[in-house]
């Protein structure tokens, strides 16, 4: 029987079966990546997808709720909850869309542009602390290879 990898499964317990397969693999870096992202987020008073809603809504004057659930691959009502904690946070603010006043543009507040800034150095941070150990060709590999994943239906 094969020797636990300690990093991968709890003591005792061989997870060596999954481990041939890469999204159990994914899965297990994400868990540790999550982790670590919830720990560096929560002084902000942010959870990583009301950073990630925070981040592009600043690079993104105006956008509408429907265009953020798009870009954050989410359902249009989770959405609205991550853009509610945003705006009773006071970091966003919500106005009737120039284009269609059935619409809501997105508005990033100065405090919530604030925020973004600190928040985004301690994300950095978290992104080069989990990446250490790996080299500059390493990186660009994942990132190549995961760039393309979740595209073929």
């Amino acid at each position: 029987m094969a020797r636990p990898d300690p990093q991968l499964a709890p003591e005792g317990v061989s997870d060596a079966p999954l481990r041939a397969f890469v999204g159990y693999r994914m899965k297990r870096a994400f868990n540790a990546l999550q982790a670590d992202l919830t720990r560096t987020l929560e002084p902000f008073g942010l959870r990583m997808l009301t950073y990630s809603a925070l981040a592009l809504i600043v690079e993104n004057p105006g956008l509408r709720p429907s265009q953020l659930a798009k870009a954050l691959a989410v359902e249009r009502a989770n959405v609205v909850v991550y853009v509610d904690q945003l705006e009773e946070a006071g970091w966003v603010t919500r106005a009737p869309s120039p284009g269609d006043r059935r619409a809501y543009a997105l508005q990033c507040t100065l405090a919530g542009r604030q925020v973004y800034e600190r928040a985004h150095k301690a994300v950095q941070a978290h992104d080069s602390r989990m990446l250490r150990g790996l080299t500059r060709h390493e990186i660009a590999t994942v990132g190549k290879a995961l760039a393309g994943m979740g595209k073929q239906t």
